[in-house]
C-alpha cells in the first residue's frame, strides 16, 4: 500500500495493468460494433447491418433471405441497430472497468467484468458464433478470448481482497 497526501493509494501490480489493458482493448473493439452498427443504420444499408451478424455455418451470407417487405426491413434494422449499441454499451462497461482497476485498484470493477462482460460475451460466444449464426473469425472469438484472459491475469496484480 502506497500513502500519498494523507490518502491511502492502493498500487497495483503488472498483472492488473496487463489486465486492464485486456480489458481496454476489449472496450474499444466492442465501441467500435457500436460505431459500425450506427454507421451502417445510417446510410441505410440493412444488407450490410445484416451481414456484421450473419456467416455463419448455419446461416451463409449466399443463403440469407432478406427481406423486400418495408415493415420487417424497418423492425430488423431497428433490432440490429439496438443489439449494435449494446454491444457498444458493454464496450464503455469494459473501458470504465479498465480505468477503476488502473486507477483505483478496485475488485468491485473487476468483478463487475467478470460477471456482466462474461455474461454478455459468453451469451454472444455460445448463442451466436458456436450456434453458427455469426461466422467465426478472429473478431467473432477474440472478444471472449480476451476477457478470458483479463479475468484470469488481473487478479495477480490485485491488493488483496478485503472482505468486511
Amino acid at each position: 500500500m502506497k500513502v500519498g497526501n494523507g490518502k491511502r493509494e492502493l498500487k497495483i501490480g503488472i498483472a492488473a495493468k496487463i489486465g486492464a489493458t485486456l480489458f481496454v482493448l476489449w472496450g474499444v473493439l466492442h465501441v467500435w460494433v457500436g460505431a459500425e452498427g450506427i454507421h451502417q443504420y445510417l446510410i441505410g444499408d440493412e444488407k450490410n447491418m445484416w451481414n456484421m451478424l450473419i456467416g455463419g455455418n448455419l446461416v451463409p451470407k449466399a443463403a440469407f433471405q432478406y427481406t423486400t417487405d418495408a415493415v420487417t426491413a424497418f423492425a430488423q434494422r431497428q433490432l440490429i441497430l439496438n443489439f449494435c449499441i449494446d454491444v457498444g454499451g458493454y464496450g464503455v462497461l469494459g473501458l470504465a472497468i479498465a480505468f477503476l482497476i488502473w486507477k483505483k485498484a478496485s475488485w468491485f470493477a473487476y468483478f463487475l467484468g467478470v460477471f456482466i462482460i462474461g455474461i454478455a460475451d459468453l451469451t454472444f460466444l455460445f448463442a451466436m458464433v458456436t450456434a453458427g449464426v455469426i461466422e467465426t473469425n478472429m473478431g467473432t472469438i477474440g472478444g471472449p478470448v480476451i476477457w478470458f484472459f483479463a479475468v484470469v491475469i488481473t487478479p495477480f496484480g490485485m491488493p488483496r481482497l478485503r472482505l468486511r
